[in-house]
């Protein structure tokens, strides 16, 4: 466990992570409400608004497909009454985008927040630092199509995103307090991230076949190879060709990988018919890919999530 532990045990019975859950019914009109729509999103927003006395509901459970999960009429009218709504942008959204959209027509106040943490296109070619780049959205250009949205899978972002998390509050309901907090927040994923990075630094470059494109930005900062992708482009709704199956298969008897990859709360039978291929010689290995762990996980906050993830690869390859 690390020291968000404390942060979320001391705050979390202040905080609302109810997808249902209608903010007016848990606190006044006086209270700072955030909405975030993922949960990995969710759990850091909830933190920092503890820390500041606000509250924070997560429009989807841990067990929902974020490129698939569809808001109900009652979460757009929560997102328009909310101080801020935090998205995660770039396409992640995609079947609830259009909801997202009318609520800022209605007068939601929307920060999407990956465009704002130097996006990595869909490449194999990461080779920028992203501390080192200017955040500057028109040098990008940031086509929704041509950047990767899973900026979630890079702990050392995450902690830029929940600086400008608690700016954006500090902003929107006039008390610096969540500044600070989201200054708290963000130096403890800077810990995890180094915690990450030493977990996996006895790993000689694993090579990993994964579900769909959702770990370019692990591999850009710990050190992965992604060998193979089953389904292709950054969305789960696509669908891999029978070429495509048969190149991943013809992959994994010719030259190996060391372990496919699929999602702990919607694991792909794909990965699970390629393991049987090879004999199953190669491990399959379920993350916290789309959303964090539900209660009694032990990774009920993005920071756990996220070294669960390192502890179960780092198990598997050593």
């Amino acid at each position: 466990m690390t020291g968000t532990a404390a942060i979320a045990g001391l705050f979390l019975a202040a905080c609302s992570n109810d997808p249902g859950e209608d903010a007016a019914t848990t606190a006044d009109d006086s209270t700072p409400h955030v909405v975030a729509t993922t949960t990995q999103i969710g759990s850091l927003a909830e933190q920092i608004t503890a820390c500041g006395g606000g509250e924070t509901q997560t429009l989807m459970s841990v067990g929902d497909d974020p490129h698939q999960f569809e808001a109900s009429s009652s979460q757009i009218a929560d997102m328009v009454t909310a101080d801020v709504v935090i998205s995660n942008g770039l396409g992640l959204e995609s079947s609830m985008q259009r909801s997202i959209d009318n609520a800022v027509s209605d007068g939601a106040e929307l920060l999407e927040l990956t465009p704002e943490l130097d996006p990595l296109p869909y490449s194999t070619d990461h080779d920028h630092d992203h501390e080192e780049d200017e955040h500057d959205e028109a040098e990008h250009g940031h086509d929704h199509g041509s950047y990767d949205s899973h900026v979630w899978m890079d702990v050392s972002r995450m902690a830029d995103g929940a600086e400008l998390i608690g700016e954006e509050i500090a902003t929107a309901v006039g008390d610096d307090a969540y500044v600070a907090c989201g200054e708290e927040v963000a130096n403890d994923l800077r810990d995890v991230d180094a915690k990450i990075e030493e977990i996996l630094a006895d790993i000689e470059t694993p090579r990993l076949v994964t579900d769909h494109a959702a770990y370019g930005y692990f591999a850009d900062r710990y050190g992965v190879e992604i060998s193979g992708v089953v389904i292709p482009g950054g969305s789960t709704d696509a669908e891999p060709s029978s070429q495509d199956l048969a190149d991943l298969s013809a992959l994994l008897n010719d030259e190996g990988a060391d372990a496919l990859v699929t999602s702990k709360a919607n694991t792909n039978r794909l990965i699970t018919a390629l393991a049987e291929e090879t004999g199953n010689d190669v491990p399959v290995i379920e993350l916290y890919e789309s959303g964090i762990g539900e209660p009694g996980s032990g990774a009920e906050t993005y920071q756990d999530a996220m070294l669960y993830n390192a502890n179960e690869l780092a198990d598997a390859l050593q």
